[in-house]
């Protein structure tokens, strides 16, 4: 252990679609959702994580809430340079008289290209971040799970994102073969949302679609030990009140077999 140690801070982050994880000290100490609402005349961010999830849908016409990662890559750099700022910002730490320095390392997909790593280290240093390291998400998964990369000989791993699935075969420390699907949780949740309109005549948000996906969602239509049928509340398209009707697991995975 170094003098300066104490000077200097080592987080991780899982910069996701979806969701974006800091860990700090071995714990998760923020999962928040990837979403920055914005004031749109003057540009500011007002609110990020749950917070913005709250007002999606909700908020007024100089309110907007957008996810600025798209498909598991930064698709507006300044919002996702606030968004990082903000998580950092909620780390519980220690009051100190100096700020420590910070070591950030970012999972990034397997897919991306040179320029969309520039944007995500570019994002991470003007975040606060003195050295950024990328990782790998199907590296990173694999490592969290306890499998052993270095050994010689082949695993795979599928890591199912928010934006992008991503596949890879990893042996000796390395990724020996990877595929980056552009098709995930986001697209089941949209598959939900136009099932619920088009068999029940009723509009869900995305939250709701979310909700129908964690407790009831499938992929198969037989299981052993079958989730509970859950309550879904949407608004009716025909009268436009609201509605609840319930579902079933068998029809959810029907959906997301479309």
């Amino acid at each position: 252990m170094g003098f300066f140690d104490f000077m200097q801070e080592a987080i991780a982050i899982d910069l996701g679609t979806a969701n974006t994880l800091i860990i700090h000290n071995d714990k998760v100490v923020v999962d928040e959702p990837s979403i920055v609402a914005k004031n749109v005349r003057t540009g500011e961010v007002i609110a990020i994580g749950k917070r913005a999830q709250q007002m999606h849908g909700k908020a007024h016409k100089d309110i907007e809430t957008m996810r600025p990662l798209k498909d598991g890559v930064i698709a507006d750099f300044q919002s996702s340079e606030q968004m990082i700022r903000g998580f950092i910002k909620m780390i519980p730490r220690k009051r100190t008289l100096f700020s420590p320095a910070l070591k950030m390392v970012v999972c990034i997909p397997s897919g991306v290209t040179e320029v969309e790593k520039r944007a995500v280290v570019d994002s991470a240093e003007h975040a606060g971040a003195k050295d950024v390291w990328l990782i790998m998400e199907p590296m990173a998964a694999a490592i969290g799970i306890g499998i052993d990369v270095l050994e010689p000989k082949g695993n795979m791993v599928i890591d199912i994102g928010g934006g992008t699935t991503e596949i890879a075969v990893i042996s000796l420390g390395g990724i020996v073969c990877d595929k980056s699907i552009r098709v995930a949780g986001d697209e089941f949740t949209d598959n939900i949302k136009t099932y619920m309109k088009t068999r029940h005549n009723i509009a869900v948000g995305d939250i709701m679609a979310e909700q129908i996906k964690i407790n009831v969602g499938s992929a198969l239509t037989e299981l052993k030990d079958p989730p509970a049928n859950y309550a879904v509340h949407g608004r009716d398209l025909m009268s436009g009140i609201p509605k609840e009707i319930i579902v079933t697991y068998k029809e959810i995975a029907g959906a997301l077999n479309n």
